[in-house]
């Protein structure tokens, strides 16, 4: 199982590594969590240099996906042949975007007909985009899921957990990254705001 979280120049750390700490809470064989970037290494917003571990191809035949936000979206989905090479598909992946990495799925069609959460300077970008911004942290439909604000990353990689794992293992990996004292809060929150949206996705199955 590949989870694949798509890490562009000017990338948020707190986008590409809280999901990545808590996605690698599932400790089985196979499971594989890697930054995937269109170069060798990628700089943060913050100037944080980060090697690449897998291609856009990688990425593109991955059982699932983040796209990450970062400074530079826009200069992302302005590149045609960057662009070109995310050959993402939700009849069999699941796709998740965080932050301004929804606008990239709204740029590859993905979210046609589809409400969408991201964060507020993004917001106008996505709505020009033709895609409804939705005022809340996380909402899914079917394989796409998209999140809006940094500390709305554990929403995605709990969602991509109980998607591929169940919702024992997401509540699992919610927990032990949980401040202490305040775990049972921030699994029921983290939780509440998935749950509604697996339930839709059972009800549909």
């Amino acid at each position: 199982m590949h989870i694949a979280i798509l890490t562009f120049e000017g990338y948020n750390e707190l986008d590409s590594f809280v999901a990545l700490g808590i996605l690698n809470r599932i400790k089985k064989p196979g499971w594989r969590v890697s930054i995937a970037s269109p170069t060798p290494t990628v700089r943060s917003m913050n100037g944080l240099v980060v090697e690449s571990q897998a291609s856009l191809q990688e990425a593109a035949e991955a059982d699932a996906v983040i796209v990450g936000s970062g400074m530079q979206t826009r200069e992302v989905v302005a590149d045609a042949a960057l662009m070109a090479q995310l050959k993402l598909d939700p009849a069999r992946q699941l796709l998740a975007a965080q932050c301004s990495g929804t606008l990239v799925l709204a740029k590859l069609g993905l979210l046609a007909g589809i409400s969408a959460c991201t964060d507020l300077t993004t917001k106008p970008w996505v709505q020009e985009a033709g895609v409804e911004v939705l005022n809340q942290p996380f909402f899914a439909r079917g394989n796409i899921a998209t999140a809006g604000g940094c500390l709305a990353s554990p929403y995605l990689a709990a969602w991509i957990i109980a998607r591929l794992e169940g919702l024992e293992a997401a509540q699992s990996a919610l927990h032990y990254v949980a401040p202490v004292g305040e775990k049972q809060q921030f699994v029921q929150q983290a939780m509440g705001n998935i749950l509604p949206f697996m339930t839709e996705l059972q009800q549909t199955a």
